[in-house]
């Protein structure tokens, strides 16, 4: 039988691991009363680090945070928390481990001055980390990851995490400036484009409709940003999937931001695509970008699609989704086409007079003065428009 790369990786003998064992096994007796963790030492930024894995049941006393309070960035040595913050992570972790779905923590940055820890050295980078009792480990990156473990573990939910581990990065670091340093430079990473976060989500939900979407209604397929913030008109791209994204909840739930956890992806997908497409066949407005593929369009199609008509812009889809969120019957998953028609035939120029000062405002000083149209983003100028649009076709 040939063999494998998991034989290869797991080829150590079991008289191997019993050297390895008889020799670590003495340091953990020795320190029993002390925390003991298996550990790997490393060099960087002219600094000595060690990475450890440590239980979760030992991180509420092991790790402390020292955030900042009131106006005085010195009161602490990383930012204040940010309320909410820390529940959000702990909501993330139940209702993964409760469907039985794999989650995953990142790494937490902790320092500690070097003379209070000992670190017995094994060679080739393995070593023994002995944190004495009494000794805190300061959070320099973490503290809202810390905050949800720690109150999971205190909760009668504890079981739900008891037996995984988290790695910490720990930097042997006591002076408490470079502790700040630290956390600023660590907090530089750029922060995901909520489009990039959305076309990595999970296929379930919000996600998964918005996924699928993308991909059966020819107005959004090759003509969205999957990634970036923005829709390049050079790229031919018109919406980003998190544009898409807040559409789709707005048409189920009438709020941007539910993410529709309950609701079937194939089943309610399907429904949501004949939807569309029968609109956007039918609207005036959208029929000629609806009926070419991205590759038959010009860029002064895409920009000009842009410029001239809402529903080119994110603002001009919550409209639109808030008004479908009316035709929309969830007990049958049915979308009403009579209703559906109507508000195909409205014009959804941003020269209509609907739009006029709720949607679209005039702007005094317009950059063209044949295009005089600010768009309004505001939550009060969406549900003015939403309004009056139902007005309009007598569903109020």
């Amino acid at each position: 039988m040939s063999e494998t790369n998991e034989d290869r990786n797991n080829s150590v003998s079991p008289e191997e691991k019993a050297q390895f064992t008889s020799l670590i096994e003495p340091f953990f007796s020795r320190y029993h009363r002390e925390r003991c963790y298996p550990g790997l030492v490393f060099q960087q930024g002219k600094r000595r680090m060690v990475q450890i894995n440590v239980p979760a049941g030992d991180l509420p006393v092991l790790l402390q945070a020292k955030p900042s309070t009131g106006n005085d960035p010195d009161s602490g040595k990383n930012r204040p928390e940010v309320p909410g913050h820390g529940d959000e992570i702990k909501r993330y972790i139940v209702d993964r481990v409760r469907k039985g779905k794999p989650w995953i923590m990142g790494t937490l940055t902790a320092n500690v001055a070097p003379d209070k820890i000992t670190i017995i050295e094994l060679g080739r980078g393995i070593c023994i980390v002995v944190i004495r009792r009494g000794v805190k480990l300061d959070i320099t990156d973490g503290q809202h990851r810390k905050r949800a473990i720690h109150e999971l573990i205190e909760s009668p939910e504890s079981e739900l995490i008891a037996d995984n581990d988290f790695p910490i990065t720990l930097v042997l670091e006591g002076d408490f400036r470079q502790c700040q340093t630290d956390f600023r430079d660590m907090a530089k990473t750029r922060q995901l484009d909520k489009s990039l976060l959305l076309s990595f989500g999970e296929f379930s939900g919000k996600v998964g409709i918005t996924k699928s979407l993308i991909e059966q209604v020819p107005m959004f397929d090759g003509k969205t940003e999957k990634i970036k913030a923005s829709p390049s008109t050079k790229n031919k791209l018109i919406y980003t999937t998190n544009y898409i994204g807040r559409f789709v909840s707005c048409i189920f739930a009438d709020n941007p931001s539910d993410e529709l956890p309950d609701y079937d992806v194939a089943a309610t997908s399907k429904a949501l695509a004949d939807c569309l497409n029968q609109f956007f066949s039918e609207c005036n407005n959208t029929q000629y970008i609806f009926d070419k593929t991205v590759e038959e369009l010009t860029v002064d199609e895409i920009g000009n699609f842009k410029e001239d008509c809402l529903l080119g812009v994110s603002v001009g889809l919550e409209i639109l989704g808030r008004l479908l969120y009316c035709t929309y019957a969830p007990d049958s998953n049915y979308f009403n086409e009579e209703r559906i028609s109507q508000l195909a035939q409205i014009d959804w120029s941003r020269e209509n007079p609907l739009w006029k000062d709720n949607a679209v405002r005039i702007d005094p000083k317009p950059k063209n003065p044949d295009k005089p149209y600010k768009i309004s983003f505001g939550a009060g100028s969406i549900a003015t428009a939403v309004k009056i649009v139902k007005m309009t076709l007598g569903w109020i």
